[in-house]
């Protein structure tokens, strides 16, 4: 099975844009539905970014804990070392490495590099380097990265309404 690990730009558009807890309580449902099956999760380090905002999306990943975010076990410690010699053995600037390495997307790229994860995030690659993405990070270490609506599609996410007021 599938196990998918969100970056922290997953939540915050999801809460922001299309999915808001408001008006799309079924996408919420479904990443609660989908950890319970084992098929979807994230970082403590995730959940750490989310606690900063101190708002409805930092309570409802509060809520969730060390269940859906998870913290670094064992086989992420030695991953964190590979993820470290990959970064700082490319051309970024010496900024971009040190920022890299004090944030969660090194995290979430040890431990799904550690526990054969795909990970799902907004980003996309760029050959920029100021900034290490995640996308990069993942395509240098030969783990998988894909968009939050492709991993949808892979598990065939619906979010269908249910009848209509006044429809016949």
């Amino acid at each position: 099975m599938t196990r998918y690990l969100l970056d922290t730009n997953i939540f915050i558009q999801a809460r922001n844009l299309h999915y808001g807890f408001a008006f799309c309580p079924a996408f919420w449902d479904w990443l609660i539905g989908q950890h319970v099956a084992g098929v979807v999760g994230s970082i403590d380090k995730v959940a750490d970014e989310l606690a900063a905002g101190g708002d409805d999306l930092s309570d409802w990943a509060k809520a969730l804990g060390d269940a859906f975010f998870v913290p670094p076990d064992d086989l992420v410690v030695p991953a964190l070392a590979r993820v470290s010699v990959w970064a700082t053995s490319q051309t970024y600037e010496r900024a971009a490495i040190a920022t890299f390495l004090q944030v969660a997307d090194y995290w979430l790229v040890a431990h799904a590099l550690a526990h054969g994860c795909t990970v799902v995030t907004h980003e996309v690659p760029a050959e920029s380097v100021r900034k290490i993405k995640i996308p990069n990070a993942c395509i240098g270490l030969t783990i998988p990265c894909i968009s939050p609506y492709e991993m949808l599609r892979r598990e065939r996410a619906r979010f269908v309404l249910g009848r209509l007021p006044g429809a016949a």
